[in-house]
């Protein structure tokens, strides 16, 4: 087991519902994993298993894309960039064990190597991220290398840096001069409020792409041909078959919802199932803030409640992008 962070302490920080987020945090991110592609057959053998068009994919871009089963469920959404001689993908450890040797299944006839990488991922959020990666990497795309690192950009305030063990310390001691350390759930805070899809183990081949959004974030290209999950996936789209989507949720806790988690919704006096978590977070002052998918089509006035602690009522909150599907 690495020990790099040994000298460093990266904690939850206490954040009330109120509070400002740091101009500049560095988060280590245990629970994110990088797998790599290796050789000349990987773009063509991605392109057939995931949602995003691998071909079209730029040198210095990300996309996020998900990998899925024959009936379209999803094993995992990753986020994808090139690195060199192949490709890179970052998605959540839980799903590591299951879902690399679903992907290798068929690569024994491309020339594509796979494998789990033991990289170190940190993420770099703020106001101030961005001007802290343009003093560290040279270059200028959204996804960056130098001798000992890479980074990949996730949105205007938010960068991925990964790196071996061995360069991991010297890399966060350098951003941690002028940074707040942070443990991961800061990094949750970011992806609800960006409503961005991931998939770990308790949510693992629930849903269609299109249930957590992904079509709105640019995760699925209708347009490309053939991969696994594809007739579900375009089914969804052309005859409006999916009937759910990923909100953001917001209300009192005694606890951070987890992956997962059952919310139910108000039916005129009743109360029933409404959905399933997909991660959430927990502020110091009893507030909270979850992503679940839940039914498209719910009146605005829908209320919605954890069975564990009825009195407390949630709200839906607006998603900071438009759920219509044109692409």
């Amino acid at each position: 087991m690495s020990t790099w962070s040994t000298n460093l302490t990266f904690a939850p920080l206490a954040l009330s519902s109120q509070d400002p987020l740091p101009a500049l945090a560095l988060s280590k991110l245990d629970d994110w994993g990088m797998v790599t592609l290796i050789g000349p057959d990987s773009k063509a053998y991605l392109q057939g298993q995931l949602t995003c068009d691998v071909v079209s994919l730029e040198a210095g871009k990300s996309t996020l894309a998900a990998h899925c089963d024959a009936k379209g469920k999803m094993r995992t959404v990753m986020r994808l960039f090139h690195i060199e001689n192949g490709y890179g993908y970052l998605q959540r450890q839980s799903v590591m064990a299951t879902q690399i040797p679903e992907l290798k299944k068929y690569a024994v006839f491309s020339k594509t190597d796979i494998t789990p990488s033991d990289n170190i991922v940190l993420g770099l959020s703020g106001e101030q991220a961005q001007a802290a990666i343009d003093a560290y990497f040279t270059e200028g795309d959204d996804v960056r290398h130098n001798d000992i690192a890479t980074a990949v950009k996730v949105d205007a305030q938010r960068w991925f840096i990964i790196s071996s063990p061995e360069h991991a310390e010297t890399i966060a001691q350098h951003f941690a001069a002028e940074a707040t350390l942070s443990d991961s759930t800061l990094w949750d805070l970011y992806d609800i409020n960006a409503a961005l899809p991931r998939v770990d183990s308790a949510t693992e081949l629930e849903f269609i792409p299109q249930a957590m959004n992904l079509q709105a974030v640019n995760g699925i290209s209708f347009k490309k041909g053939c991969y696994t999950g594809q007739e579900t996936v375009a089914r969804a789209k052309y005859r409006g078959i999916n009937k759910r989507a990923m909100y953001i949720v917001t209300g009192e806790a005694a606890q951070c919802p987890q992956a997962g988690d059952a919310l139910e919704r108000s039916v005129g006096e009743n109360w029933r199932k409404g959905g399933s978590v997909i991660t959430g977070f927990q502020f110091t002052d009893n507030q909270a803030m979850a992503l679940v998918v839940l039914p498209n089509d719910l009146d605005e006035d829908t209320q919605f409640r954890f069975e564990a602690q009825p009195e407390a009522i949630w709200e839906k909150q607006s998603l900071p992008y438009t759920l219509d599907d044109d692409a």
